[in-house]
């Protein structure tokens, strides 16, 4: 079983001018977070646009990222669709590829219930031998995975975590107070949640700001194993200005516009995802010339 813990890059997927996927940038993003030293890479979750790619496409990307980690550190796939027969499907093409992790999203659009969604993830987990980390969403997938529900599913043997970005920390709370550290993981999907996560009990996070600056994430981890909370918490607290910049757009817009700007080229969103403000630009280009000057030129 994998060890789930640490930073683990929420990375997106690199598209070219007609928004097919760039396999050579694709390659060149995944070394770029080894480099920083992540714990994990994850591939097709929200930044990396699960949801804007068909079936082939994301078979084709697991198969990419494994053949380039080569076994560095564990690949996380998302396999989450609406329903539970898709999602089984996505998870054994996951699986077949090499993937050492599933991360899959709480069923969405239709509205389900708890017990549903207790239903979903049972079915799922039984469908493959590799672990599974829930991924709640509310805000997108319209759904959210109950405390409860989640102690009752960390009873199953291969269900071994839960990423929340509900941006709740409670709710992050709640689910560390009903369920074992030792056997199960609790990590933060929400950036800013990562160093209090870890200090409640935690295993860490996974991280969208990890595409552009992957090594101040990783610090937050580092710092905070070291038993340094204060340098933790200087890390944590400076991705404040990039997150602010999220209120300018879709936060996947966002961090894609960003990662391009600091010269790592990986394309648009697929559209209609894809629009940016000159305003959030120049707000953007603002923020990474502060970072710039604060954390690489020294």
């Amino acid at each position: 079983m994998v060890d789930i813990k640490g930073i683990i890059s929420a990375n997106v997927t690199p598209m070219d001018a007609n928004e097919d996927i760039n396999e050579k940038e694709l390659r060149n993003h995944v070394n770029r977070s080894l480099a920083a030293g992540v714990d994990g890479v994850f591939c097709l979750g929200t930044n990396g646009e699960a949801y804007a790619l068909n079936k082939d496409e994301k078979k084709f990307v697991i198969e990419a990222f494994v053949d380039e980690v080569k076994g560095r550190v564990p690949v996380y796939a998302g396999t989450g669709a609406a329903t539970t027969r898709e999602t089984i499907e996505l998870s054994k093409i996951a699986e077949a590829a090499g993937a050492d992790v599933l991360s899959v999203v709480a069923p969405f659009f239709a509205s389900a219930s708890q017990q549903e969604i207790y239903n979903h993830y049972e079915a799922v987990a039984k469908s493959v031998n590799l672990p599974l980390v829930m991924y709640n969403i509310p805000a997108r997938a319209g759904n959210a995975i109950a405390p409860e529900t989640v102690q009752r599913l960390a009873q199953i043997d291969n269900i071994v975590g839960v990423k929340d970005s509900s941006g709740n920390f409670d709710n992050i709370l709640q689910y560390l107070e009903l369920t074992d550290p030792k056997e199960f993981a609790v990590l933060s999907g929400n950036d800013s949640l990562i160093l209090w996560t870890l200090q409640a009990g935690g295993a860490g996070g996974i991280t969208a700001v990890a595409n552009l600056l992957p090594e101040i994430m990783v610090s937050i981890y580092s710092k905070f194993l070291e038993g340094d909370f204060q340098g933790a918490k200087a890390f944590q607290d400076s991705i404040r200005p990039i997150r602010n910049c999220f209120k300018y757009g879709n936060p996947n817009t966002i961090i894609k516009n960003a990662t391009n700007m600091l010269g790592m080229p990986v394309g648009n969103n697929r559209a209609p995802f894809n629009y940016i403000s000159p305003e959030a630009k120049d707000a953007i280009q603002a923020t990474l010339e502060q970072y710039y000057s604060e954390y690489f030129v020294k």
